[in-house]
């Protein structure tokens, strides 16, 4: 299988007065063509900067600060502004979280579709609507032709997000990260659009890193899964070992808190505590002060990613020589 991109040690920092903010530290992945990615975890543990970093998003006083990023055999992390632009959009294309602060409500859908494919591509603008109303259609938009003249507002959740959906594929891109795609849409509509999305992955044969803190969605779409903990990788494997036997105690908690496993119960499972500052990580495991399997050495020592019989890559002391 070819491998799209791969991510090796990829270090993010944030510099500001109070400290250094370490957002991603020492992440390496690899996705290959036409593979889904989950990268999971709680609020705050690096899911969306990883995602922006690819694409050399990230804002000042953010930074790439170590690492490469691989794609299709080059390394982008050191792109200039310009070279980037080649890519951002056109080899890989982003969908973010809420689809009305995307798409510019004072310019019809038709316009902000056409300006995406005449920055990428060399076309007519009877060409380019051409390419707009075939994206249209295989998101399932009814009556494109009347679409591409209409604002914004005038449609609802869903089918704005199937429009930014749209507008990611109109150059045929190798990858598309999606972050927390269906976060403002009702959960009847989030199954659509992750329907939508495996769809296009599998008759595409794109690549697809899903960025979410929902397990139960991760599952049903992606083939892996990244759970990530204070933006570090401590579990990666095929989401069907990582749902059904998972390894790391953090995922382990994460798994026990979904509602479903609280039938029953009087309330949901929680895991104690909080995640640590990023600007203030602790001596040892981050994960430490919460797991209820901590040895001593977890308080001074950080565990880095190990392979069990499973295949599964888990960074705990207690997972070590352990299937």
């Amino acid at each position: 299988m070819e491998q799209l991109i791969e991510i090796k040690n990829l270090r993010v920092d944030f510099t500001l007065r109070s400290g250094t903010v370490r957002a991603v530290r020492d992440i390496s992945l690899t996705i290959n063509r036409g593979e889904r990615l989950g990268i999971v975890g709680e609020s705050g543990a690096g899911k969306s900067v990883l995602g922006f970093s690819i694409i050399n998003l990230i804002s000042k006083p953010g930074k790439i600060t170590g690492g490469k990023i691989i794609f299709r055999g080059n390394d982008i992390s050191k792109y200039s502004y310009e070279q980037m632009r080649k890519i951002r959009g056109n080899r890989i294309a982003m969908i973010f979280q809420d689809p009305m602060m995307t798409l510019n409500p004072v310019l019809t859908i038709g316009t902000q579709m056409k300006e995406t494919i005449l920055a990428h591509m060399k076309v007519s603008n009877k060409e380019a609507e051409k390419i707009c109303l075939e994206k249209l259609r295989k998101v399932y938009i009814p009556s494109p032709e009347k679409r591409l003249s209409q604002y914004p507002h005038e449609f609802s959740g869903g089918m704005r997000q199937r429009i930014v959906i749209a507008i990611s594929l109109l150059t045929n891109p190798n990858l598309i990260i999606a972050d927390e795609p269906t976060t403002a849409l009702d959960v009847t509509i989030q199954a659509e659009i992750m329907d939508l999305l495996l769809e296009l992955c599998e008759t595409e044969n794109m690549g697809l890193i899903l960025i979410t803190h929902d397990l139960a969605v991760v599952s049903e779409v992606t083939q892996r899964i990244a759970v990530l903990y204070a933006g570090k990788v401590v579990e990666l494997g095929s989401s069907k070992q990582i749902i059904t036997n998972p390894q790391h105690p953090y995922t382990q908690g994460l798994i026990k808190a979904l509602p479903q496993m609280a039938e029953g119960a009087k309330r949901l499972n929680q895991i104690p505590g909080m995640m640590p500052s990023l600007r203030d990580m602790p001596d040892g495991c981050p994960f430490a002060p919460r797991c209820a399997a901590l040895l001593e050495r977890c308080k001074h020592e950080i565990p880095t990613l190990k392979e069990l019989e499973s295949g599964t890559q888990v960074a705990c002391f207690m997972r070590e020589g352990v299937e």
